[in-house]
């Protein structure tokens, strides 16, 4: 039994089918990667896991409770935080009131107490403690980045749900980043589910990697083991990658 599963999930949108069938099982502390094309139902899928949209048919577990169909505050509160492949904090509001919001509704009610001591130890740990006082909108790519991993541990997740962290990022940030992701794991005791499209991170830092295609996993295994798949060379890595 996973801590995080999906059985047979199943995601239509009219009659496209985003998603079909697809079977996944993350274990505690485990780094595992989501990887595929454009419109291959990725974020669908962490949509679904999120409570942003309810599954057309299967089961999401979460450490071994149903959560499917559940509201995205009650599996928030549940342990399971995420972030956004295009950042999306209140821009007219301040670094630290982002951060506040994002606490607010991941905590239930009566569980607030030393909240602000804990989000401005977060902004130190991360950053932006410097900035805190600044508007969202001042922020730099790589900032805005670090703000929404910041919102997405203010609700101290479980599992946490990193939808193309490093989109953006300079080869530099990048490292910067990995090592950040390696921490959370490692010291904080964090699974982490991520979505990426730069491959030679991707490969760097996970445990395991599954691959989606037009809704359907078509591979799953350890990073060798995916960049030598023939499906998943044919649908997202190309000849060139497989011979570097």
């Amino acid at each position: 039994m996973g801590f995080i599963e999906g059985i047979k999930v199943t995601k239509k949108f009219g009659g496209l089918t985003a998603l079909n069938n697809v079977d996944f099982s993350i274990d505690e502390e485990e780094i595992v990667g989501l990887i595929g094309p454009n419109g291959a139902g990725k974020s669908t899928l962490f949509n679904v896991i999120s409570g942003t949209f309810r599954p057309t048919s299967g089961t999401i577990k979460f450490k071994d409770k149903n959560i499917t169909g559940l509201k995205p505050h009650e599996i928030c509160r549940l342990g399971i935080g995420r972030t956004f492949q295009i950042p999306k904090p209140f821009l007219n509001m301040t670094v630290y009131e982002n951060v506040w919001a994002a606490a607010l509704f991941g905590c239930a009610k009566g569980k607030l107490a030393d909240t602000k001591r804990e989000l401005n130890a977060l902004l130190e740990k991360f950053g932006l403690a410097q900035k805190s006082r600044m508007p969202a909108s001042n922020l730099t790519v790589f900032e805005l980045r670090m703000l929404e991993i910041v919102r997405a541990l203010s609700i101290k997740p479980q599992l946490l749900l990193l939808d193309e962290v490093m989109a953006g990022l300079n080869p530099t940030e990048t490292g910067q980043l990995l090592k950040v992701i390696r921490k959370l794991r490692d010291e904080e005791g964090i699974t982490i589910f991520m979505i990426e499209h730069n491959m030679r991170a991707i490969m760097e830092i996970t445990d395991r990697i599954m691959a989606l295609h037009q809704g359907v996993k078509i591979a799953e295994g350890k990073p060798k083991e995916i960049t030598r798949n023939p499906a998943v060379i044919e649908a997202f890595l190309g000849e060139a990658y497989a011979r570097s």
